[in-house]
């Protein structure tokens, strides 16, 4: 008889829990935003994680770029050859290459990668610190443990993003270039003048404010899950599974959001 009720109390205490999380998560990105402002700075650290994030992050990215503008090159004029032309296929193969690569698949697909590659050792890191007490040990040394170990990589994940999306836009569209005029025969030079008139800055400033975005919710969800993690080596595993799930989960649902609102108009 009461379990519509229990179901209603159910749902009800989850989004409390939801809520409650939702506002820890917002006060502990205020902190990490402070300790970027607030002095001491450690110029040191932002370095080193940006060399982490961005450098040792760019195998991965780039090759994840590359199969795409493959993929999506070989596809792009099989499905226009076969619904139109020849001749429609091979001027517009290379504006579908460049538009989906710069727009959409670029950021989501780079920020999946450092999501999975970046996140889970962020996490993975952090809930190593807490279950070891190191953080408290940061404490005792009179050392913000947000600002020391939250802030550098905020900062260096949500810089480094734009430039690995950079890369992996501009190799994902030369090899698309490659399989377009080596394997399908298009034109090299009309692929090439379609390219640059499909070519626009605002789209491509689009793409680096998505990976911006990307970034910053990357290392923001994945120091939160590392820092607040307990129950020892089975909670920092947990912790690093939800850090991947849940920045995926952001990375889909911003990406949305910010494709909504420059293009909705």
């Amino acid at each position: 008889m009461n379990a519509p009720f229990d179901f209603i109390a159910l749902m009800g205490r989850k989004v409390l829990e939801m809520l409650s999380s939702l506002g820890r998560l917002t006060f502990f990105a205020f902190a990490a935003l402070m300790g970027l402002i607030r002095p001491p700075y450690r110029p040191g650290l932002w370095v080193h994680q940006m060399v982490e994030i961005g450098f040792f992050s760019l195998p991965v990215v780039a090759l994840t770029a590359i199969f795409s503008g493959l993929v999506l090159a070989l596809q792009s004029y099989t499905g226009l050859a076969s619904l139109a032309s020849d001749a429609l296929a091979q001027t517009s193969t290379p504006r579908v290459v460049l538009s989906a690569l710069v727009q959409e698949l670029g950021p989501v697909l780079a920020g999946l990668m450092i999501a999975g590659r970046v996140g889970a050792a962020m996490a993975a890191e952090l809930g190593t610190m807490r279950v070891s007490e190191q953080i408290d040990a940061l404490h005792t040394l009179s050392t913000n443990p947000i600002a020391y170990l939250v802030s550098p990589r905020l900062l260096a994940a949500t810089l480094m993003l734009p430039l690995l999306v950079l890369i992996a836009d501009v190799l994902g569209i030369a090899a698309g270039y490659v399989l377009a005029t080596a394997r399908l025969g298009l034109n090299a030079q009309i692929y090439l003048d379609v390219s640059w008139q499909t070519f626009s800055l605002y789209e491509v400033s689009i793409g680096l404010i998505k990976a911006a975005v990307f970034g910053f919710l990357i290392a923001l969800i994945s120091t939160y899950q590392g820092y607040v993690s307990t129950g020892g080596a089975q909670g920092v595993g947990r912790a690093a599974r939800q850090a991947v799930v849940l920045s995926s989960i952001a990375i889909l649902a911003a990406n949305y959001v910010i494709t909504e609102w420059f293009f909705a108009k």
